[in-house]
């Protein structure tokens, strides 16, 4: 590994895990919560989680997994130019997405409005719970037993009311300080990957054109780039590069700026980091290039009738799921029966929110079609 800022998270300092364990032998803590998270049945099940588009529609499309692992790829090059833990990165960013619904955001706000009287569903808050409790793995302890550090990356946003239930880990949402720079680093990567695939999924599918794309400046400017250089690339290849460039333009600009901020503010310690304001960003020309980006999208891409076509049937079979368990908890699977004993609607919210895409469907048929066992 290279050598660490004196304020990045260094292993040997961590505020450690919910259940003492000896330290690990031939890699650090934070590589064994890498591990852990890899080798969970919940990191496995994304590769059927889809983010735009359904798992079925195709299968070239990105999926929560290989988004996760893209993250985690931009994630590490930022890191290892600043001289921070790129293993802690690499670990949020590999975790940050398990506590996805089936059906990407539409499952997500079918759920939600599904739990609005029993406290609600938030991926963020589901994503901690699968590491500190659904996850059973170990002999010793529930859920993956990961250290504080990454944790505290999982968990992004939370409000003041579920940071009170959460202890320690919610502290900083109600004192309003900063988590590490490498939680903050795999947030930023997070952006960088998901606006930039999604151009790339939505030009594949058809749903968005290059014309259209070409009012958006970073778009724009690369484009022009790219078949400058490059006059007969044909167009596969030809999004493929600019979109690489755009990759490429907002990783350099993300850890330029960053490392303008860190030497402006000085920070000589991880605390000095959580007391300091926000130390990863972007330019803000960038950001300003950024936001058009995702206005586009959410505009062109996200709200594309075929999208929304999906999207109706998505938080339809997901409601109609919830409906089915809460009205009689014997449907339930057995394991989500004991749970539901002290929390029905929780129990079905963790079932529901472990599910595939193509295992909600079938579920589905299976509750509602009579030809179906």
């Amino acid at each position: 590994m290279h050598e660490l800022e004196a304020y990045a998270a260094h292993p040997a300092t961590s505020r450690g895990r919910q259940l003492a364990e000896a330290p690990p032998v031939g890699r650090t803590e934070f590589q064994r919560d890498r591990d852990r998270i890899v080798h969970s049945s919940a990191f496995r099940r994304l590769e059927y989680k889809t983010q735009v588009f359904v798992n079925h529609e195709g299968d070239l499309f990105r999926t929560r997994l290989t988004h996760s692992i893209e993250v985690a790829q931009i994630g590490r090059s930022v890191a290892r130019s600043l001289g921070l833990n790129e293993d802690l990165v690499e670990a949020v960013s590999l975790a940050h997405d398990l506590g996805h619904t089936p059906f990407g955001h539409a499952g997500q706000d079918a759920l939600d409005d599904c739990m609005k009287d029993h406290d609600g569903f938030e991926h963020n808050l589901q994503s901690l719970r699968v590491v500190d409790v659904l996850e059973q793995r170990y002999a010793a302890f529930d859920g993956l037993n990961l250290c504080f550090e990454t944790r505290e990356g999982i968990l992004k946003h939370c409000s003041v009311k579920n940071a009170h239930k959460l202890g320690e880990i919610g502290e900083r949402f109600i004192s309003k300080r900063r988590p590490s720079l490498e939680a903050q680093i795999a947030n930023l990567a997070d952006e960088v990957a998901y606006n930039n695939h999604d151009v790339d999924d939505g030009l594949r599918s058809g749903l968005i054109t290059i014309e259209q794309l070409s009012c958006v400046r970073i778009f724009s400017r690369h484009l022009d780039s790219v078949t400058t250089q490059y006059p007969a690339l044909l167009d596969r290849r030809l999004i493929h590069e600019t979109v690489r460039r755009m990759i490429n333009t907002l990783v350099s600009d993300l850890t330029e700026q960053s490392r303008t901020l860190i030497a402006r503010h000085r920070p000589g310690r991880i605390d000095d980091v959580r007391d300091a304001p926000p130390l990863i960003a972007f330019s803000s020309a960038i950001q300003e290039e950024q936001q058009e980006l995702k206005k586009f999208l959410h505009k062109h891409l996200y709200q594309h009738y075929r999208v929304a076509r999906m999207s109706n049937k998505a938080k339809r079979i997901v409601t109609d799921l919830f409906r089915a368990f809460l009205s009689d908890a014997r449907l339930l699977p057995p394991e989500f029966q004991v749970r539901a004993e002290t929390d029905l609607p929780r129990a079905i919210a963790d079932y529901v929110a472990g599910m595939t895409d193509r295992y909600a469907i079938r579920e589905h048929r299976r509750l509602f079609d009579v030809q179906e066992t």
